[in-house]
């Protein structure tokens, strides 16, 4: 296996800024390439002052940066590109505390810089059907356990559910309740028919079989926590990963934002087996 990018071969590949532009519009739009304005075929050149090409024959524009979390911002390409890089080294996720302070910008920024990084996770990993063995599960995320002030008040954690196919990627969803209303279209639009799906014995579960899947359950309210080839504990392994992750960096999560950390945290997983390609296709994905 590939080992990662280390922090020194990351300055080497970018140095500066320039570096990085280069590098967008490259994977964003070749260079050389065809104008789109005047149709002919040369090298763009970069604009002194300006986050920007131009074409050598007829002076059109072309902004790399547009489209991507960095249009319109005036931190560094270089320490968005660094921000990346933090992100896919990390197993348990990156405050703004620590992207303030290794990046030397303000807290508002550095917050804004990790949310529209992990949206921008979230997308690239996208959501493909899944297949072969599937298990299902929701919990209940985010929050704080107890409201300061106001002993044996609970606040309200975040539904979610998940199906990870074994061997394979995780999906996760916020959904506002587990009825089978919220939770049945969610499994047939990401689980393909003929799958055979493993839950616990939520009652929402029982008429999977009705739509074409092999359905077995485990009982987790008397402990019985395998029953032949049906379990939950990949999933389960993976609301384990994320709640102690959220606890331990972020402390806690609102309900608005979660599904940003869940796209982080399912990118991170499903890209386990190649970590080396982790910034790699972030980087080439604008």
């Amino acid at each position: 296996m590939t080992k990662p990018m280390n922090i020194i071969e990351f300055f080497k590949a970018f140095p500066s800024d320039d570096y990085c532009l280069d590098h967008l519009m490259a994977v964003r739009y070749g260079n050389p390439l065809d104008c789109q304005k005047c149709g002919k075929h040369g090298k763009f050149s970069k604009i002194r002052k300006q986050p920007a090409y131009q074409c050598a024959w007829c002076g059109h524009h072309i902004h790399p940066m547009a489209g991507t979390p960095f249009e319109s911002s005036r931190t560094s390409l270089q320490k968005w590109f660094y921000a990346i890089y933090l992100f896919t080294t990390s197993r348990h996720g990156v405050p703004a505390k620590e992207l303030q302070r290794q990046l030397s910008v303000t807290y508002k920024t550095a917050w804004r810089m990790g949310h529209e990084i992990r949206k921008y996770m979230a997308v690239v990993d996208g959501d493909t059907g899944l297949s072969g063995h599937v298990e299902v599960d929701e919990a209940y995320i985010g929050g704080r356990d107890r409201i300061a002030g106001r002993p044996g008040k609970r606040s309200k954690k975040t539904a979610v559910l998940g199906m990870i196919q074994r061997g394979g990627d995780v999906i996760t969803k916020v959904i506002p309740n587990t009825k089978n209303k919220t939770l049945l279209p969610l499994v047939y639009g990401n689980v393909k028919q003929g799958t055979t799906i493993s839950t616990d014995e939520m009652a929402a579960y029982k008429s999977l079989p009705r739509f074409g899947y092999q359905h077995g359950y485990v009982m987790h309210s008397i402990d019985q926590w395998k029953k032949g080839i049906h379990h939950t504990n990949s999933i389960e392994g993976f609301w384990s990963r994320l709640k102690n992750s959220i606890k331990g960096t972020h402390i806690h999560v609102s309900r608005k934002h979660l599904p940003k950390y869940l796209g982080e945290f399912e990118y991170r997983y499903n890209m386990r087996s190649n970590p080396s390609l982790m910034l790699d296709r972030l980087l080439k994905a604008f």
